[in-house]
């Protein structure tokens, strides 16, 4: 898991579900608690960017009318317009301030759904930077992280789901997709593991770069 080839793929930190005042922040809390997600994520996020992993961040948007749905949306994008969430241009829709992309991040336009690749040009991104691994987290640990992990999966990247850097509507579901499904799709770790696995192969591949030259 070279640095270099690697990006940490952050799905949806947005107000509305990370801050007190965001409509489905209520919904998540409980489950961001326990984890600790946000404050380990901006951690992960430090760390990484020092090794030279790409951070790479997945908002969802709609406008005010949600017309890029169907006129009957159901599931979990019914709930997104009941609750008229990631509404472009509002608060709610803004990524966490403590997150704020830096120079070099790189910000995903046009996730209209569920899976980070379905509608934008993620993959094509990521390739274009020679990305070989990606680290995910983000909300909903079983909704979108989910999806988009699947979708990493099958298209031949190396995934890492960071099981405390996400967060779902219960306890039970956060257990029941990290421990059951996230295991067939990508290789599941806290955020330390993660970061301790990325500085090994950091060093290895500087060391091997040294010896060749």
């Amino acid at each position: 898991m070279d640095p270099k080839q690697t990006a940490l793929v952050l799905i949806e930190y947005q107000n509305d579900f990370t801050s007190p005042g965001g409509t489905l922040h209520d919904a998540v809390k409980g489950v961001m608690e326990s984890t600790n997600m946000l404050a380990n994520t901006v951690a992960t996020v430090k760390k990484a960017r020092e090794l030279g992993a790409r951070i790479v961040l997945v908002p969802i948007t709609f406008t005010d009318d949600y017309r890029e749905l169907t006129a009957q949306p159901y599931g979990i994008l019914k709930g997104v317009v009941d609750s008229r969430s990631f509404r472009k241009g509002s608060w709610g829709a803004e990524i966490v301030d403590v997150l704020t992309p830096q120079a070099g991040d790189i910000v995903i336009e046009g996730k209209r759904g569920l899976c980070g690749f379905a509608s934008t040009n993620l993959d094509f991104i990521l390739r274009s930077l020679g990305v070989r691994s990606v680290a995910l987290g983000g909300f909903l640990t079983n909704c979108c992280v989910e999806s988009t992990m699947r979708t990493a999966y099958e298209k031949g990247y190396d995934v890492v789901t960071l099981t405390d850097c996400t967060a779902t509507l219960s306890e039970e579901e956060q257990t029941m997709a990290t421990t059951k499904n996230y295991p067939m799709f990508s290789r599941p770790m806290t955020h330390d593991a993660f970061l301790t696995e990325l500085a090994g192969a950091g060093a290895t591949a500087t060391e091997s770069r040294g010896y060749s030259a």
